[in-house]
């Protein structure tokens, strides 16, 4: 009993290896927020004994929305693209080489009267390919971001991001971009279509975001390295 229980037991590590490895999900980091550098218009200096100096401000009439740094809006996600390509590509060529026999004084060149200096050579070939994709992505949800930086004209640069922890997985998404204050709504909400230099990132890991992706083996018959 033992004898046959060997086989089962030396293969346990390796079942366990390969179950691991298709388990795992992602535990790279996610890449850190890049800065944004956006276009500053020169300020003109400040007069000394001014009684006004900008800055921020308190307004009684106006609506309480984001102005200045560290104020807070909410960026409504409404994102869709969708795209379609195809290619189709036909290769043909054929070539065909004839070489008459030579004659010497009107005669014709032979040996015990067969034909043995001509030759004929001919050659085909043609190469049929097609290819297509279609990408279809919408996004859409609601995403609180800070204001960071207030540009001379009046312009926020806002930045945020919003991590959520789903059963067996983690969904992030960033937001960074320029806001002008006349798109937020009295509600201090402004639609993403409205957010300029946007960059939205969206990604997720765990056992849904692992189960839509390709295996090693099936990247590998994708990839440049298969030569059919």
């Amino acid at each position: 009993m033992n004898k046959r229980l060997t086989p089962s037991l030396a293969a346990l590590p390796a079942v366990l290896l390969l179950g691991g490895c298709v388990a795992a999900g992602d535990v790279r980091p996610y890449p850190a927020m890049a800065p944004i550098v956006p276009v500053v218009a020169p300020v003109a200096a400040a007069t000394p004994g001014a009684i006004y100096q900008a800055g921020p401000g308190l307004s009684l009439y106006a609506d309480r929305v984001a102005r200045d740094v560290g104020d807070m809006v909410t960026i409504t996600l409404v994102e869709s693209t969708t795209a379609q390509t195809s290619a189709s590509t036909q290769v043909a060529k054929n070539s065909e080489i004839g070489m008459a026999v030579p004659e010497i004084f009107g005669a014709p060149v032979t040996y015990n009267g067969r034909d043995i200096l001509s030759a004929t050579a001919s050659g085909e070939r043609d190469f049929d390919g097609q290819g297509k994709s279609s990408q279809s992505n919408r996004l859409q949800g609601s995403v609180t971001v800070t204001v960071i930086q207030r540009l001379p004209n009046g312009n926020l640069v806002v930045q945020g991001q919003k991590n959520m922890r789903l059963n067996q997985g983690d969904e992030m998404v960033q937001i960074q971009g320029i806001v002008r204050p006349a798109d937020i709504a009295p509600n201090n909400t402004v639609p993403s279509s409205k957010v300029g230099e946007a960059r939205i990132v969206y990604g997720g890991r765990g056992a849904i975001a692992q189960s839509n992706a390709m295996g090693w083996l099936g990247r590998f018959f994708h990839s440049r390295l298969y030569p059919y």
